[in-house]
């Protein structure tokens, strides 16, 4: 595998494709041009996936999330294009993007952008109770 940018994302197969499992990345060197003035724009990435079958290879993303160095993006531009292009290659069964733009002009700026397969639904959250600690004392 190549060192330089690339817009090439790389998968291997889910090890556990029976179960709905959180994987969260932060990515937090993100960086464009701004279209307008062609100034850097930084930002911190917020990947957070539920696979179906693939999963993204770490080196691919870290190549890919590189190769927009040098280009013009708006930031929902750019943030949507990102999601489309993990999306189809992925195929998720659940997928979030948080791009958190640095200040810009005095304004940070956040994009949203999510995919959900058609159909698929979390399972409902489990929010275990913590119970207060037991004594070691015997009474």
């Amino acid at each position: 595998m190549t060192t330089r940018p690339a817009k090439i994302l790389e998968t291997f197969a889910n090890p556990a494709p029976q179960r709905d499992y959180q994987i969260h990345m932060e990515i937090p060197e993100f960086t464009c041009l701004c279209p307008k003035t062609g100034q850097p724009d930084f930002a911190v990435l917020t990947l957070d996936y539920v696979a179906d079958k693939l999963c993204v290879e770490l080196k691919s993303l870290k190549l890919y999330v590189w190769s927009f160095r040098e280009e013009g993006h708006f930031h929902e531009d750019v943030t949507n294009r990102i999601l489309d292009d993990l999306v189809k290659a992925v195929k998720p069964r659940f997928m979030r993007l948080t791009a958190r733009f640095y200040v810009r002009g005095g304004i940070f700026t956040n994009v949203v952008a999510e995919h959900r397969k058609k159909g698929w639904q979390p399972a409902p959250r489990v929010d275990l109770a913590e119970f207060p600690p037991q004594s070691n004392t015997r009474g």
